[in-house]
């Protein structure tokens, strides 16, 4: 147990808390809920390779309940010809934002960059989520506008 709040990376014993949280995570964005066995496929991700693509941290409450993840995984920049890191997703559970728990989800977000010896981070947020960009913007964060597309393709 944790007596302040503290972010690491995940471990197995975790993924279950993590799909739980990309659950409320999309119905927080309105999305479609992830389908059933996401802690299994997040399993494989992050611990089924001896060099995992993807990472994961989770933030702990004081008391060491995961209250909150991201995730991120080493991308590329064509314009730029270099890699950057995509931050996938950040999301903490209801009551508990504005603790100071995304500010360290982004420092350890920032620290996996930095550890892989990329420069830059890159994400997105719905636009009507004000509270998010308020606090990227308190970050230093600049926004671009662009609108994501996914196109579902057959095996």
């Amino acid at each position: 147990m944790t007596a302040a709040p503290a972010v690491r990376h995940a471990r197995p014993a975790d993924l279950p808390r993590v799909a739980e949280l990309a659950r409320l995570h999309a119905e927080y964005e309105r999305a479609a809920p992830p389908a059933p066995g996401l802690a299994g496929r997040l399993g494989t991700l992050l611990f089924g390779t001896a060099a995992p693509r993807l990472r994961c941290l989770v933030a702990e409450a004081p008391g060491g309940e995961v209250v909150g993840y991201a995730t991120c995984a080493p991308e590329l920049s064509t314009w730029d010809g270099c890699e950057y890191l995509h931050m996938d997703c950040l999301f903490l559970a209801p009551g508990h934002r504005g603790l100071g728990l995304g500010a360290l989800l982004m420092e350890a977000v920032t620290g996996e960059a930095r550890a892989l010896g990329l420069t830059e981070v890159q994400w997105q947020t719905p636009v009507w989520n004000d509270g998010a960009i308020r606090f990227y913007d308190r970050l230093g964060a600049r926004a671009d506008d662009k609108v994501r597309f996914s196109l579902l393709v057959g095996k």
